[in-house]
């Protein structure tokens, strides 16, 4: 048998520990990549469902439960709107009540509630102005006015994968600073004189110091004749009080002259008669219902008769 002194060589691939190597860190990477893709598709799906669906918020009203001479209730309804599928927090609420530049009030809220998943909630913000306080500070500032006023809202919310985003919100409006009306006693008028008992019309006459009308629906009021209370009598008619105007209203009113003491002879005599009143009346105003009060002290008032037919008043003017 003959013999190949020169064989041939056949090279075959030796894979050595390095290539394997290789091989393995080649494999980990196509992994990786995979593993983003998945991530990616993923947040893009997250992104679908809650990237586009910030909170929305909108000052759905603002109330005045109570109003009065020296303060102003207000609450601030804020509807949120939730779109995405988890509920978020808010995190706080900052508000800011000014006037032209001058600062009435301010406030935080901290952790002001969680607005359900795909759902919507209205969050209310109380605040109070005090009108003394107001007064004091904007001394520009005038009773019985009406004032501009500009309400600032920051909600801040944690939103998932977006994270703490703020909602700004404003709104505008008018606020009033209440001024008590001013009032005097004219006269008073007899329908029916006996010192048992005596029927009579009090000339009430009224001024409103503010820059709005006032609806007057009741009084609540007593009435002094020197130190001698005569008691008051119910409106009978609901009366418009105009903004800046004097009005004139009928009051009737019984009382026992005999029990009016000293009082009785200046009565008598037809000379003026000190009085006093104090009491509350009720009113309507575009802000709401308001009850301010009414004094007078140290007035002096006339009694005179009824007219007669063809007639005269007694020291009528």
């Amino acid at each position: 048998m003959a013999s190949d002194d020169n064989p041939e060589l056949v090279e075959r691939a030796f894979k050595g520990k390095d290539s394997k190597k290789e091989e393995k860190e080649e494999e980990k990477e196509g992994f990786i990549e995979k593993v983003k893709d998945f991530i990616h598709d993923i947040g893009e799906k997250i992104e679908g469902a809650i990237g586009f669906g910030k909170p929305t918020a909108d000052v759905s009203g603002i109330h005045v439960p109570h109003i009065s001479l020296h303060k102003l209730d207000i609450v601030v309804d804020v509807l949120v709107k939730n779109p995405n599928p988890v509920p978020i927090p808010l995190i706080d609420i900052n508000y800011c009540i000014d006037s032209e530049g001058r600062k009435l009030i301010s406030g935080l809220i901290p952790d002001a509630g969680t607005i359900h998943a795909h759902g919507s909630e209205t969050v209310k913000i109380p605040a109070t102005l005090i009108f003394g306080d107001i007064k004091e500070t904007y001394k520009d500032i005038k009773p019985g006015s009406i004032i501009p006023y500009r309400l600032k809202v920051d909600l801040i919310i944690d939103v998932p994968v977006i994270g703490r985003i703020t909602i700004p919100l404003e709104k505008t409006g008018k606020i009033p600073i209440p001024y008590k009306p001013d009032i005097d006693i004219e006269k008073i008028k007899f329908k029916r004189f006996s010192f048992e008992e005596t029927a009579a019309i009090i000339h009430l006459k009224i001024e409103n110091k503010n820059d709005f009308d006032l609806g007057l629906k009741d009084l609540d009021y007593e009435v002094w004749l020197g130190h001698v209370n005569i008691g008051g009598a119910d409106l009978e008619k609901s009366e418009i009080l105009p903004q800046n105007g004097i009005s004139n209203l009928h009051l009737p009113v019984t009382f026992k002259p005999k029990d009016c003491g000293s009082a009785l002879w200046d009565i008598m005599r037809g000379k003026g008669t000190g009085y006093s009143m104090k009491g509350n009346i009720n009113v309507d105003t575009p802000f709401g219902e308001m009850k301010l009060p009414i004094s007078k002290e140290g007035g002096t008032t006339r009694l005179t008769k009824k007219r007669e037919a063809g007639g005269s008043d007694d020291d009528e003017d």
